[in-house]
């Protein structure tokens, strides 16, 4: 019986963090945490699916592990869908700012495997943003923020407890995803 783990997949915004979640998805079965936000849906986005989309008002009647205000919209991970997810699969994952990341370092120990994920070249990460549809304006907002600032380097609060990924080369993202994973699932397996 593998035990079960949360994968908190953060890092800066545009460092790949839901690709990195969709492939463990996709790879692993492991199915994803869904989230909270105030924010509006960007095209193609699903409530359900992508976020669960919240008024200011029904934002507040979720039980949260964690919370915090981004770029002026709520974001939180409820207690209720960490559950849903470990019923579907022991192996789940979730996508985390690095407050997020921290507290749920904090609160869950080692059940959270935390992967922060780089991308040293600045331009890259706003191409990526400009590549996914983000209005300029909202870009701009974006990284103009403290939130942007602190997301930029590994928080004090996960040093020692991350698995950092250079996020620049998918073949190579894809390699430490893969030997990340089997370790957990081969230490799993061995302690049975």
């Amino acid at each position: 019986m593998t035990t079960k783990r949360v994968f908190v997949i953060t890092g800066p915004t545009g460092s790949g963090k839901t690709t990195v979640s969709r492939y463990l998805t996709d790879h692993y079965n492991m199915p994803q945490v869904i989230t909270h936000t105030t924010r509006a849906p960007r095209d193609g986005e699903v409530s359900g699916v992508d976020y669960y989309f919240e008024t200011p008002a029904t934002f507040a009647t979720k039980h949260y592990l964690e919370h915090v205000t981004y770029s002026g919209n709520q974001y939180g991970s409820s207690r209720e869908g960490l559950a849903a997810a470990w019923e579907k699969a022991p192996l789940i994952s979730i996508v985390l700012d690095t407050a997020g990341a921290v507290t749920y370092a904090q609160e869950l120990g080692t059940q959270a495997v935390i992967v922060y994920l780089e991308v040293p070249n600045q331009q890259a990460l706003l191409t990526r943003l400009t590549k996914r549809g983000d209005q300029q304006a909202r870009i701009e907002k974006r990284i103009a923020s403290r939130e942007f600032a602190r997301d930029q380097q590994l928080p004090a609060g996960l040093v020692g407890h991350a698995n950092v990924i250079v996020n620049d080369q998918w073949a190579q993202t894809t390699a430490a995803l893969d030997a990340l994973v089997a370790q957990y699932l081969t230490a799993d397996s061995s302690a049975n």
